[in-house]
């Protein structure tokens, strides 16, 4: 006669199939066209700031980790991501060794200190971004436009560590946004969206931008609600501002298709480990993200606001979790 065998465990009880290395390699896929694209418009120079951003991730994920836990570190495609979304932050004639010392902080400062992945409080690749806009400011918003110049270098990405000198690149242009802040002109819809402008590596081609966001909102890897609840906040806030005067204030399309507006709400606004777990927490959190964007764009010193708007509404994330708890059922509000 068999016995009958109680099994105990604690929750969650359901369990999806998708593990963390599955679902960072369907992130990674998505950004593989991105990348292809950046290479594409910005030749050699794009390429290794990309491959010096993913080893210098990948080699900080393996410094700080025990030596039991190194190769599951590196498995789980998060150090990986973080590379490769802190390189399309970057302008194409950003030096290398910055690149490196960028990675050292996105991993070292945004993840490793905070206890590893899940602990971490700010999106790693913005933390490392932010610390490069505060140490190499000058350098961060030097931008090449693409020229086809696919085999010679921009900039001065192969400077030495504290080359002071001046850039190297014959040719340099200012960005969709810094024209309209400061020209108060703007670009074509279609140059915007095919990636024909200026600017950091991942400030090309809106549409596949749009592609990707696509296949990971019906995979359901990331939470429909961010992405939505941004857009619809950039589309109403800045279109009050178009409507007031045009002459002055970007048109809600521009605000969209340009700078790092589709690269930050697509992979980083919406991190499964920065961003709120409860529907309306997600809410609140898009539309911060939203209205911070417009007023650093339309009245801060620089032309670009994704990067502080999401870093700043991380911050919130923990406040947000605890505030906006879904009700038990069975128990009061």
């Amino acid at each position: 006669m068999n016995s009958l065998k109680l099994s105990v465990s604690t929750a969650p009880f359901l369990k999806d199939k998708d593990t963390t290395p599955k679902i960072m390699m369907k992130v990674v896929y998505t950004l593989i066209p991105i990348v292809l694209a950046s290479i594409f418009y910005f030749g050699l120079s794009a390429f290794l700031i990309i491959i010096t951003s993913v080893f210098s991730c990948m080699f900080t994920e393996w410094l700080f980790n025990p030596a039991a836990d190194r190769l599951k570190s590196l498995k789980d495609g998060s150090g990986l991501i973080t590379g490769l979304l802190l390189a399309l932050t970057l302008p194409p004639g950003f030096p290398l060794w910055m690149v490196f010392i960028g990675g050292l902080v996105a991993i070292g400062m945004g993840k490793a200190m905070w206890g590893g992945l899940g602990q971490n409080v700010f999106n790693p690749a913005l933390l490392g971004r932010a610390f490069l806009q505060a140490a190499f400011p000058t350098a961060i918003t030097t931008w090449s436009p693409p020229d086809g110049r696919y085999f010679s270098l921009r900039g001065t990405n192969l400077a030495p560590p504290f080359f002071q000198g001046e850039n190297l690149d014959g040719v340099s242009g200012a960005t969709p946004l810094s024209k309209m802040k400061f020209d108060h002109v703007a670009t074509d819809t279609w140059d915007l969206l095919i990636g024909a402008t200026g600017g950091s590596l991942g400030e090309t081609c809106a549409i596949l931008f749009i592609l990707a966001g696509a296949y990971l909102l019906i995979t359901k890897i990331i939470d429909w609600r961010i992405p939505l609840s941004i857009i619809l906040t950039v589309i109403v806030f800045s279109g009050i501002f178009y409507m007031i005067n045009p002459a002055i204030y970007p048109s809600p399309i521009f605000m969209i298709l340009s700078g790092g507006m589709l690269l930050g709400t697509v992979f980083m606004a919406t991190d499964l480990v920065t961003s709120p777990l409860t529907p309306k927490g997600t809410w609140i959190f898009g539309i911060g993200i939203g209205l911070l964007i417009v007023l650093i764009r339309n009245w801060g010193g620089l032309p670009e606001g994704v990067m502080y708007a999401i870093l700043l509404m991380n911050t919130t994330t923990p406040l947000l979790n605890r505030f906006t708890k879904i009700r038990t059922y069975g128990h009061k509000k």
